[in-house]
């Protein structure tokens, strides 16, 4: 196992011998991965929004893009985000609210 995963632990897996990790340093791992997550699924993104445009737009291989396809592209790509934006907020807006209903309820069963 890599030693980034061990987080300075010993070679003892006993839980007197594994220092904790201060809250500072949990903080920056878990930013770190968040980024990371960002990054692969922009990457992601943009890969499929390639693929299918491309797909859609260019019927016939050459050297240079008509203008006819340019604009397919142009066209696909607009609508491919506006369609990922679209649908990010409702996931995001759906979360928040199942979030907030989760926190309600256990406020409930506390009263």
């Amino acid at each position: 196992m890599s030693d980034w995963f061990k987080f300075g632990s010993k070679s003892s897996d006993t839980p007197e011998s594994s220092p904790v990790i201060d809250m500072d340093k949990k903080e920056q791992i878990k930013t770190a991965v968040r980024n990371e997550l960002a990054q692969a699924n922009a990457q992601l993104l943009v890969e499929n929004m390639n693929n299918k445009c491309f797909k859609a737009c260019i019927t016939r291989p050459g050297p240079s893009l008509s203008s006819s396809e340019e604009t397919c592209l142009l066209r696909c790509q607009e609508r491919y985000m506006d369609a990922f934006n679209i649908i990010s907020r409702s996931y995001h807006t759906r979360l928040s609210r199942e979030r907030m209903d989760s926190i309600t309820s256990e406020i409930d069963k506390t009263l």
